[in-house]
């Protein structure tokens, strides 16, 4: 009897609708489905007893995942102690990411601005070039965090894993750190007398104004080379005033409480006209570091999209016009920092020697250094060499055509030939990466084109310190390019 019954009841069940399941019909209302260890809170994988979606229903409706219920699908809920917002990470992720933001690689081609300057001026690097140092590589923090600030929404589509569009470091810490960079480069600037502050607040200017203004219009190239200028200005500016400083009221002229014939303005300006002196044989120099920025900055226009041949092709053709005339031959003030002469005694007018028009006397000392230092102690004056440059001539054609010249004469100068290695290092960083984003305008080629340039600034600065009279500080200014090229690998330049 109960095995027909149970025959009975299979075939029963057997013919049940197949609809039925989990205890209640296809299409009726069932019972909510819970959370289950299978699927995780609210999920969409397959488990028991959960009903399938009815006609004219989507997978998970009734989750709340559906479009008829206008809400978008649950999330569970964020783990306890859990913060939105940007991403943190742990500690050496966030070193890395302001790594990343401040391009620390490129943090080497800045120290040789101020030595540059220095030795372009005539002078030791001293506490106010390490002033202005350190101001400098403030201040180019400061441009490198406000450029990722003010190009977040760009950098969102173009490169997104930088630090700001990925969340790794927020606008808000990105503009902070910038604001707080500039003002501690501004007050090392002050450390070192007045008028570096005023050239670091032109510098300041200049980098807040491209970043924000300038960058994307046709002045951004010359703003970037103008900041660069600025830079080896500043380190001849407070190597000179603090040389100044050193001087005895007899030489540096009176003390700020001592009244003269002439006033506090007459005072003040002879004070002004005694700093500015020194600088102006700077210049050279800094148009040339500027004139090789201008050219970084506008082969940087096109790192993100790329396409353009002519632009790495025009500032190929102005490196090697760069190397040209640093490698040339001295003649005067030119790139070699000032003439110095041996005044019969302070304040005496300089002895100078005529000539015929197209020559220039200079006087050199041993390794093409000027001959009479300040404080070298030499009493007598040093030989002049004499140069003549033949009419209508270019500086620049012209020292390339007596390059192999310039190399056989460079033999018995040791100077002269360190000028010229540093200055083919220079054209070795800087002239393949060229040359390869000119055949294939490409970003990745382009972006490689803007790093090597922006490392070529280290040997560029070193043959400046070399052909102004300072080998050792161009030597030690191209001991830097290891460290950048080490730290390159690791956190990009661009």
């Amino acid at each position: 009897m109960r095995r027909r019954l149970r025959t009975a009841l299979a075939l029963v069940l057997s013919a049940a609708p197949t609809g039925r399941r989990a205890g209640h019909a296809h299409g009726a209302a069932g019972p909510a489905p819970t959370e289950d260890r299978l699927s995780g809170a609210r999920g969409t994988a397959p488990a028991p007893g959960r009903p399938e979606p009815g006609p004219g229903e989507r997978p998970g409706s009734r989750n709340g995942g559906g479009p008829k219920t206008g809400r978008g699908p649950v999330r569970p809920a964020p783990e306890a102690g859990r913060r939105t917002g940007p991403v943190r990470g742990t500690p050496r992720e966030r070193l890395r990411a302001w790594a990343e933001l401040l391009r620390v690689s490129a943090l080497f081609s800045v120290p040789g601005d101020a030595l540059a300057g220095a030795a372009a001026v005539g002078r030791r690097p001293g506490r106010g070039t390490v002033l202005a140092a350190g101001a400098s590589l403030c201040l180019y923090e400061a441009g490198m965090a406000l450029n990722d600030w003010a190009d977040r929404d760009e950098d969102a589509v173009d490169r997104p894993h930088r630090p700001i569009p990925s969340g790794r470091v927020s606008p808000a810490a990105a503009l902070g750190a910038a604001g707080a960079l500039t003002a501690a480069g501004l007050a090392l600037a002050a450390r070192a007398g007045r008028p570096a502050l005023t050239v670091a607040t032109g510098l300041a200017a200049t980098v807040w104004a491209y970043d924000l203004r300038l960058k994307h219009t046709k002045a951004g190239p010359a703003a970037m080379a103008a900041a660069r200028s600025l830079d080896l200005l500043l380190g001849a500016t407070a190597t000179a005033t603090g040389a100044s400083a050193g001087l005895p009221a007899g030489d540096g002229g009176r003390p700020d409480n001592v009244a003269g014939t002439g006033g506090t303005s007459a005072t003040t300006a002879a004070r002004t006209s005694g700093v500015l002196a020194p600088v102006l044989p700077a210049l050279p120099a800094a148009l040339v570091l500027g004139a090789h920025t201008y050219g970084v900055t506008a082969v940087s226009r096109h790192e993100a999209q790329g396409g353009s041949t002519g632009t790495p092709l025009a500032v190929l053709a102005t490196t090697a016009a760069l190397a040209a005339a640093v490698a040339g031959e001295r003649r005067g003030r030119g790139l070699s920092g000032p003439a110095h002469t041996t005044p019969s005694a302070p304040g005496a007018p300089a002895l100078t020697t005529p000539g015929a028009p197209g020559t220039r006397h200079v006087a050199t000392g041993a390794f093409g250094a000027p001959a009479h230092a300040p404080g070298a102690g030499h009493a007598t004056p040093a030989p002049t060499r004499t140069t003549h440059a033949p009419p209508g001539e270019r500086p620049a054609s012209a020292a390339l055509a007596r390059l192999p010249a310039l190399v056989a004469g460079a033999a018995n100068n040791p100077g002269r030939l360190l000028t010229l290695g540093l200055t083919a290092a220079y054209v070795r960083t800087a002239a393949p990466s060229l040359l390869h984003a000119a055949l294939n305008p490409s970003p990745p080629l382009t972006q490689r084109a803007v790093g090597g340039g922006i490392r070529a600034m280290i040997p560029l600065q070193a043959a400046l310190a070399a052909r102004a009279g300072a080998p050792v500080t161009g030597l030690a200014v191209m001991g830097l390019v290891p460290l950048a090229r080490s730290l390159a690998r690791k956190v990009s330049p661009t």
